[in-house]
């Protein structure tokens, strides 16, 4: 058993609470115990005491959309964005990601995972393909994992694509047969800390039989699914283009949407498609930071008042979710010109216990006792988050990742007094830069069409 005592508690429960000089008390892989310092140290006496003062501990981050092998696209995505406004070009960079091999894959995955630790978060939604090739890299890492396989059946082009659907059924089977293989294996392992889900790619990609199918393995699985959903204004343009009908209206009318969907992105939509969204109550994957990167945005306060769920992801590039956090509400109060709505509040929850609910998860993301015990530990003692009389609005606006000297998921450490224990951080810092480095230098070399971005260092 583990008490953290006279700390700052930031329970994120259904009052906001934060209460000063307190505990918290942790027994295997449960909180068993909230409250003031003296009364939880006094029922505990036996416990393992860590001395929380100076710092505050709030829920674990949920990072509801990410592609972990995509940090590989660190500082050249960010700025290759498609166009807003026709003619629309398919994909989402004109730049192709340069090919790994499968221990370059597994080297950029150690790199994202050592990012998403180190800034707090404690459960994950992985988006990807063949993910049985690094399952087994994001167990020992001891994240919270739901690992959602990737599924489609456009036999060419890619997102934005406005030519004719082209199925390839064969392909469509194959992708199912890999995420039934997938959630066989790992779903409910590490004693349930990770879960299987399915990843239905994004409208544009999948035939109406596919969605069918995949609506099909989920009510049989009972698992999540996630798709991406408006993401661009050339997929909008594409489905229009193919069925007819707006990205929504088309999931809508294959029965792909309900309370079990976290919906990636949603930043081009009409207003009866958000209303639609909401009236199935399913979530969304708000990614603020690469929303603003990319000049988009979401209609979050129209979303949330349809009914929806608003959760937050990383996507690419990079795992910050302290960004991420702060960057959804600096956005969305500039989107909606109101200087004091979305509250500090509002956003710490749907990084933390809103995405835990996205993921299916409904105890955990809140330091409430019998929750699982899934938290991080900030220090409050940094030039730039003193004076922090109001701590929750002080981390929001001002934290840093660097902040977070503590991650616990399941009652045991990840990171503790700021070194990370569940992967070699040195080791993994030097493969993703050797092997980041090496793929994008062969493929500029290669390629030398594809044009270099300004400032590009490969050597």
């Amino acid at each position: 058993m583990i008490v953290i005592h006279d700390t700052t508690v930031v329970t994120v429960d259904a009052d906001d609470r934060v209460l000063g000089k307190a505990a918290i008390a942790i027994d295997a892989d449960r909180i068993v115990a909230v409250g003031p310092s003296a009364e939880v140290l006094a029922a505990h006496p036996e416990a393992e005491r860590v001395d929380g003062r100076g710092k505050a501990v709030f829920p674990g981050f949920a990072n509801v959309h990410t592609h972990f092998s995509l940090i590989l696209a660190k500082g050249i995505y960010e700025d290759l964005s498609p166009p807003h406004r026709p003619p629309f070009t398919s994909g989402l960079a004109p730049v192709p990601l340069p090919e790994l091999d499968l221990e370059g894959r597994r080297a950029m995955v150690r790199l994202a995972a050592l990012e998403a630790i180190r800034s707090g978060t404690t459960a994950v939604l992985e988006d990807g393909h063949r993910i049985d090739e690094y399952a087994d890299i994001l167990e020992e890492t001891g994240l919270r994992l739901l690992l959602c396989e990737r599924v489609w059946d456009k036999a060419k082009g890619n997102i934005g694509d406005q030519a004719p659907f082209e199925r390839d059924a064969a392909l469509g089977e194959t992708c199912l047969a890999r995420f039934a293989a997938l959630y066989d294996r790992w779903h409910g392992a590490a004693d349930g800390r990770i879960t299987v889900g399915i990843a239905p790619w994004a409208p544009d990609m999948c035939s109406p039989e596919l969605l069918r199918e995949v609506r099909a393995y989920q009510d049989a699985r009972g698992c999540i699914a996630t798709i991406h959903l408006n993401q661009i204004w050339g997929e909008v343009a594409a489905v229009q283009a193919t069925r007819g009908q707006l990205p929504t209206e088309y999931l809508a009318e294959v029965g792909l949407l309900s309370d079990r969907l976290v919906c990636a992105h949603c930043r081009c939509m009409a207003p009866h498609e958000e209303v639609t969204l909401g009236a199935h109550h399913a979530a969304v994957a708000f990614n603020s930071a690469i929303a603003a990167r990319r000049g988009l945005s979401p209609n979050i306060a129209e979303l949330e008042d349809a009914g929806c769920l608003i959760a937050m992801g990383s996507d690419n590039m990079a795992e910050d979710m302290v960004e991420v956090m702060r960057t959804g509400l600096f956005m969305e109060r500039v989107r909606r010109k109101d200087g004091r709505q979305p509250t500090p509040d509002a956003a710490l929850r749907w990084a933390t216990v809103n995405g835990y609910r996205a993921m299916g998860l409904t105890d955990g993301g809140s330091l409430e006792a019998g929750n699982k015990a899934d938290l991080i530990l900030v220090d409050l003692l940094r030039p730039h988050l003193v004076p922090h009389v109001v701590p929750v609005s002080t981390f929001v606006h001002q934290g840093q990742a660097q902040d977070v000297v503590g991650v616990m998921v399941d009652g045991r450490w990840l990171m503790r007094d700021g070194r990370v224990l569940t992967l070699d951080e040195a080791a993994t810092v030097e493969a993703g830069q050797r092997v980041a480095a090496t793929a994008w230098g062969d493929l500029f070399e290669r390629h030398s069409a594809v044009p270099r971005p300004q400032g590009l260092v490969v050597g």
